[in-house]
């Protein structure tokens, strides 16, 4: 995990959060909005450590909340609760997979709108909910495991454009010969 790898995360956080909110195309096209946050909390969490995913739910959710109808900090903890899970488990994931990938995706992208209902609904808030909220989870999880890959993929292009491969040569041949004892 290097510096140039969270940069990439959190520019990108910010860059989904602010394309959800400007651009009303794909909105209007599929009469939902796909939301990118848990997305980039799958890569996250599979990538980085602790303290990025946790910067990333914090940040993220409350970009996200700034710019929509939820209360400020709602999206937080379904945000961080989705990036943990994966986290804990990430030994056991074959994240290059893109199967695995569009899984993951998919569950991250259905997990996190589930949450933010069933937070917004304790904590006595009324969201509206009927049978277009249903089309607007079925979009939203359907574009979030097709956006999953495309998203590996754009880091792993930008981390091997932009980062460095570290010298892996050691200053010895292996067909150099030692000599040892008198000449």
């Amino acid at each position: 995990m290097t510096a140039l790898n969270s940069i990439l995360i959190f520019a990108a956080a910010f860059l989904a959060v602010f394309g959800e909110a400007a651009l009303s195309a794909p909105r209007n096209l599929l009469g939902a909005q796909v939301d990118l946050l848990p997305v980039l909390m799958v890569y996250a969490a599979l990538n980085a450590n602790i303290t990025i995913v946790a910067l990333l739910a914090i940040f993220g959710g409350l970009w996200f909340d700034a710019l929509s109808a939820n209360p400020l900090g709602v999206t937080i903890l379904p945000l961080f609760a989705v990036g943990f899970v994966i986290l804990s488990q990430r030994e056991f994931i074959l994240h290059k997979l893109s199967f695995a990938q569009i899984v993951l995706g998919a569950v991250a992208c259905a997990v996190v709108p589930a949450l933010t209902v069933l937070l917004l609904l304790t904590g006595g808030g009324q969201p509206l909910l009927g049978w277009g909220s249903l089309w607007q989870w079925l979009v939203m999880t359907a574009g979030g495991a097709v956006a999953t890959p495309v998203i590996f993929a754009m880091f792993d292009w930008c981390n091997h454009a932009l980062g460095y491969k570290p010298r892996t040569e050691t200053s010895f041949r292996p067909d150099r010969e030692i000599h040892r004892g008198r000449k």
